[in-house]
């Protein structure tokens, strides 16, 4: 099992920027795939992006497709999400998430809540307007 602690959460202004990180505790931190999520209250938990084992392929949802960043440092056992040009609309709880899969690195397989094992505890992101 993979303990995961997010942060860099907060306030923020429309049009600012945040970026978290999740530090994970996992050894073989690089033979998980991770994805950060985000849930608004009374929605569904939502997969914003994805990033592969070695960092070499991203995968973003198309509401954040040019605003937001994943990326992931296998030294440090950290994945992060660079949230730039922020909306009032992307506040939510963002978490982070690990998946120990080994199926084809698309969208579709990597999106679901099901689909990660280990869950961080998230941390809220709130954007003025």
């Amino acid at each position: 099992q993979v303990q995961l602690v997010e942060s860099g959460g907060g306030l923020v202004q429309a049009g600012g920027s945040l970026r978290l990180s999740c530090a994970a505790s996992e050894r073989t931190f690089s033979n998980y795939v991770m994805g950060w999520f985000r849930q608004a209250p009374g929605t569904e938990r939502e997969c914003v992006a994805a990033v592969s084992w070695s960092n070499t392929r991203t995968l973003h949802a198309d509401s954040v497709k040019g605003r937001f960043t994943i990326s992931r440092d296998n030294t440090k056992n950290t994945v992060y999400l660079q949230m730039n040009s922020l909306k009032p609309e992307d506040t939510a709880v963002y978490y982070c998430a690990a998946s120990l899969g080994y199926r084809s690195f698309i969208y579709s397989n990597y999106d679901g809540y099901d689909d990660y094992s280990d869950w961080g505890q998230g941390t809220q992101v709130t954007v003025s307007s």
